[in-house]
């Protein structure tokens, strides 16, 4: 693998992925980290995430940017670019060949158009860069974009010269906690329930080609018969959209005509509805009409809401039914990539493992995923619940003794909070946006969740998970769900208005595998000695679970946690994924037993 990345970074920089006062720079190679994954010596500049990056607006035509860039960082911006990096692994971590933090980042690489986009409009897309980005292509700044959560993009034509390599240059700053924006659990000196920073470019960079007219964005939003679609494009104007349903079978089952802008109406006939036991997508193309420009799409049917059980308890409901939702708290670390899952089949095996335990949904802890990420979702069958990124608070402190954010930090959280709802709000998956967690943050609770409805008005929110705890402030009883942490627990919430009562966090159980831990002290909410202890008290804590089910009317419990993450070892498996710690078939007997307790 070596051998081959060696020879491929000769032969990039020879063709001019790399500018050419980079030629002489010591030849790329990835940097050991802490702990590999099944899939570590499968990433090389050749195929640094390879797949299209965006599955809910496609286009056949695109050019792929990850793989090697000139780099140049330090506590100062810097001026020139002497080392290399893969992109888009964050530079703190192991597959980007830099493994430090860098405060100040610089990115450069140049490329050439294909032949066969003459003449089209050149639009250049970011999936994420943490935290403030300015973009400039050949020396001319084309884009400006804070927050490191959501995908931005921009037409770069007009920059671009005749003929010849085209020069990228992406100046970042990242400070992780000592900038006022949203970073959920990344940290300058991590520890504990804190970790490594993921700085600068750590999503997918690409290229494509469109018409002058083109289809921006796709907003879809199904129901029980069929979708309400509006087709948002570059430029405003009522030009005429044509959109298709198709089955998987690839049979037409719903047309519709209409203006850019407008929702158009899509009912399909004999509706097959989206669930995690049986999770139908159907595809959707869109015609920009005048222009041509087509664009591929898909969806899935299904609503999210309350419903009162025979108890006149409030509980969760999908497609009108009452259905308990359970499944773990899913950080989304990786200690070979930070933030970056290695490979498209890594950051779809937690998803897969998540499904063969027996779970019907994950959370989504303090953090925004590519959205390769929520396509796995809708296609293997899992309702998500989505947490906003918290902003940064010192936890060493003790609760109650934290300032507020200040008015730049609420700014900064406002835009990326609507930000990361806008980019999102085509998942079928999601269900349940979670604002706030345990405090961390917290203003304006009400203000939030107006906000939050306003934005999407079509899901539930859960305003602060862990309410009951923490740094939480006195609860408001805004949003749709009252959310419980409890540590082992499980916690006993009880109705007491017009929300549902869930178990946002719970659990912790763990578990140390020798050889398979991050440098540090090993910790957890409490450690098991063995496998067969660890698969014992799941079951005990899942038994207590079913009774609170029954007796209080609980609507979801999440599960602490998918994997560990560095120091925390209270995983179902190792940090680097190569152990599943407990007994699955005992788990997913568990965990179907509590989803059928609460699912009348």
């Amino acid at each position: 693998m070596l051998l081959r990345a060696l020879l491929l970074t000769a032969l990039l920089t020879a063709s001019s992925g790399l500018p050419a006062a980079e030629a002489t720079a010591d030849p790329w190679r990835p940097k050991p980290p802490p702990l590999t994954t099944p899939w570590t010596d499968e990433v090389g500049p050749d195929n640094a995430l390879p797949e299209y990056p965006r599955p809910q607006l496609t286009r056949d035509r695109w050019l792929n940017l990850n793989g090697l860039w000139a780099y140049g960082g330090g506590s100062t911006p810097p001026e020139q670019t002497p080392e290399q990096i893969l992109v888009p692994y964050p530079p703190e971590s192991g597959l980007s060949g830099i493994q430090r933090h860098d405060d100040h980042m610089l990115y450069r690489r140049t490329f050439e158009l294909p032949p066969d986009w003459a003449g089209e409009r050149v639009l250049l897309h970011f999936g994420a860069v943490d935290q403030k980005a300015e973009v400039s292509v050949n020396g001319r700044p084309v884009a400006v974009h804070e927050g490191g959560y959501t995908a931005f993009s921009a037409d770069i034509t007009d920059a671009l010269t005749p003929g010849g390599p085209q020069e990228i240059a992406v100046s970042v700053e990242d400070r992780n906690d000592a900038n006022p924006y949203p970073l959920g659990k990344q940290r300058n000196e991590p520890g504990g329930i804190l970790y490594t920073g993921a700085s600068g470019i750590w999503q997918t960079v690409w290229l494509e080609p469109v018409p002058e007219e083109h289809i921006a964005k796709l907003d879809i939003t199904p129901d029980l018969t069929g979708f309400d679609l509006v087709a948002h494009t570059s430029a405003p104007g009522d030009q005429p959209v044509e959109a298709v349903v198709s089955d998987r079978d690839g049979q037409e089952v719903a047309r519709a005509r209409g203006r850019a802008g407008e929702p158009l109406r899509l009912t399909v006939s004999d509706p097959h509805l989206w669930t995690p036991d049986d999770p139908y997508l159907y595809d959707i193309q869109v015609r920009l009409v005048d222009s041509g420009d087509v664009v591929g799409s898909y969806a899935g049917l299904r609503t999210v809401g309350l419903l009162h059980d025979e108890q006149g308890r409030p509980r969760l409901a999908l497609n009108g039914r009452i259905l308990f939702q359970h499944g773990p708290l899913d950080q989304g670390y990786w200690p070979d990539g930070i933030y970056t899952a290695p490979t498209d089949e890594a950051l779809r095996s937690d998803l897969e493992v998540t499904k063969r335990l027996g779970f019907n949904m994950v959370r989504k802890h303090v953090k925004v995923e590519p959205a390769r990420w929520y396509y796995w979702a809708d296609r293997l069958g899992l309702l998500v619940w989505q947490d906003m990124p918290s902003l940064p608070i010192d936890l060493a402190d003790p609760p109650g003794s934290n300032p507020p954010p200040s008015e730049e930090a609420r700014a900064n959280y406002r835009a990326e909070l609507t930000a990361m709802i806008d980019q999102l709000r085509s998942v079928t998956s999601i269900v349940a946006w979670v604002p706030f967690n345990e405090g961390w943050g917290e203003f304006e609770t009400r203000e939030i969740a107006d906000l939050t409805r306003r934005t999407d008005p079509t899901r539930l929110i859960d305003i602060n998970s862990g309410v009951n705890c923490c740094y939480s402030l006195p609860d408001s009883g805004a949003g749709d769900i009252y959310d419980d942490h409890t540590y082992v627990g499980p916690g006993r919430p009880e109705v007491r208005d017009h929300r549902a009562v869930v178990d946002g966090e719970y659990g912790g159980l763990g578990l140390i595998e020798e050889g398979h831990l991050w440098p540090g002290e090993p910790g957890a909410y409490e450690m098991t000695d063995s496998r067969e202890a660890l698969t014992r008290r799941y079951r005990e804590v899942s038994d207590e679970l079913v009774r609170i089910i029954e007796a209080n009317g609980l609507s979801a419990a999440i599960y602490t946690q998918t994997t560990d993450v560095e120091n925390e070892v209270n995983g179902f498996l190792t940090y680097d994924r190569r152990i599943l710690k407990p007994d699955v078939a005992a788990v997913r007997a568990a965990n179907l037993a509590a989803i059928d307790a609460g699912t009348p």
